[in-house]
């Protein structure tokens, strides 16, 4: 019965085995399998995508690509409100908030939604998989693999031990950047007549950098407060926060100061040209006069 079960729960707790009963049987959590199935992501993007697609057309994946960013959009969308309907509403302390490893059905719908999420973060390896068949190499960067390596092996960390808890906040706030992300993408991919209405690309980066900040504000708070939820979790997430933080604000150095500096350095060019045209015209009408 269920309180057999939360006394079996508290037991492991207290004796240190995290290790939760609740999720441990679901797909894809169990075993490892995310380890092999990263290791094979990686090998097939760094080496056997582009061996493969080496001497052939690059795809287009037109329709294939606006459905895609649709389902990603319907998914976050799903994670968010979820997330805020079912715990940030009122039912979280933003302080401190522990795992509530209980078979209640609050505590089931919270560790339904990280699994959710980790599932999410296991389809948005298409988006490198893509960027390979469709020969998109300039798009796979280093903050690119990273990324998309990291969250999926910590949100299956996060659903086998700690479905819940203070950090579900990043899994929350990351559903909404990428609601506007994979909007972005989505309208991206319908075509060249949505262009002039995708001004705001940079602003994602900038978006996705305050999301790291109040990330690491957020989690550092469990260093301070005691509310039973393990402080070694934080060490690992804060000093990610902060590489994460530093990666994408080189790329946005890279993208678009370095492209704003160039289109500076253009301007200055043409005027320069056009003072040089008009002097030299009006040093051929003196010699004419």
């Amino acid at each position: 019965n269920l309180e057999v079960k939360n006394f079996y729960l508290n037991t492991q707790i207290n004796t240190q085995i995290f290790l939760d009963p609740r999720t441990n049987d679901w797909f894809l959590v169990s075993h490892p399998t995310i380890f092999v199935l990263m290791g094979f992501y990686l090998y097939f993007v760094i080496s056997l995508g582009p061996k493969i697609m080496k001497n052939r057309p690059p795809f287009e994946f037109k329709m294939t690509l606006v459905l895609y960013n649709f389902l990603q959009v319907v998914v976050s969308a799903w994670l968010f409100w979820e997330g805020l309907e079912g715990a940030f509403w009122d039912k979280y302390s933003w302080k401190c908030e522990p795992v509530d490893w209980s078979w209640s059905p609050h505590a089931l719908r919270v560790a339904r939604g990280v699994y959710v999420f980790y599932l999410a973060k296991i389809s948005e390896l298409l988006d490198t998989i893509f960027f390979v068949l469709r020969k998109k190499d300039n798009q796979i960067t280093f903050l690119h693999l990273y990324h998309h390596t990291v969250m999926p092996m910590a949100a299956w960390g996060a659903v086998k031990y700690f479905p819940g808890g203070h950090t579900i906040f990043i899994g929350f706030i990351n559903s909404f950047v990428h609601i506007i992300m994979y909007t972005y993408y989505m309208l991206a991919a319908i075509g060249p007549q949505f262009q002039k209405y995708l001004w705001w690309k940079k602003y994602i980066t900038n978006l996705q950098m305050i999301q790291f900040c109040i990330a690491f504000i957020h989690n550092s708070q469990v260093l301070f407060y005691d509310c039973g939820f393990p402080k070694w979790v934080v060490l690992f997430t804060l000093p990610n926060a902060i590489f994460f933080y530093y990666l994408f604000d080189n790329f946005y150095n890279h993208a678009y100061k370095t492209e704003k500096r160039k289109e500076i350095q253009k301007d200055e060019i043409c005027v320069s040209d056009k003072l040089l045209i008009e002097r030299t015209t009006q040093i051929g009408h003196l010699k004419t006069n």
